[in-house]
């Protein structure tokens, strides 16, 4: 068998140095941890207040009237029945009987009460009392504590540059 040239290194020189003693080291491990917590800074108050104004205003409201017309129409015929009360078109037909004494008794149409119904539409102009809300909102500030801008103050500080 062949044999391999020993590669000659630090660890034989060391190995010539005496032992001493190691003591083990302590290493401290560190870690950091992050903590986050809200809290709730005042930026400012609104005041809203509503009031409520009343003014008067004309409006046109439709007003619908019905007058009934009777017109009395002679028949004077002698029937076998009664008619019956009949609708023609918008004209309600009315038969008024009366009995009569011939040498037999019939039926005698004196007349008919033809009643239509008109329906006419005029405008009328009344003044109304209307009521309105108006709502005014006042923003109060408040101290802003020191160190920094809230994001409500630099969203109205954006809106206020913008003309907003």
């Amino acid at each position: 068998m062949a044999t391999r040239p020993v590669n000659r290194s630090n660890a034989d020189e060391e190995s010539n140095i005496p032992m001493r003693k190691i003591k083990p080291a302590v290493i401290p491990v560190i870690e950091e941890q992050a903590t986050v917590s809200k809290r709730v800074i005042e930026t400012g108050k609104v005041r809203i207040a509503k009031h409520v104004r009343e003014y008067e205003e004309i409006v046109d409201i439709p007003h619908f009237q019905e007058e009934v017309n009777v017109e009395r129409v002679p028949v004077n015929q002698f029937v076998e029945e009664a008619p019956k009360v009949r609708t023609d078109g918008d004209t309600t037909i009315v038969p008024i009987l009366e009995e009569r004494y011939v040498v037999e008794k019939r039926l005698y149409l004196v007349e008919e009460l033809h009643v239509r119904k008109q329906r006419s539409e005029s405008h009328v102009s009344q003044t109304v009392k209307v009521l309105k809300e108006e709502v005014v909102v006042e923003r109060i500030p408040t101290d802003k504590p020191s160190g920094g801008h809230s994001k409500t103050n630099a969203a109205d500080r954006h809106l206020h540059r913008q003309g907003g």
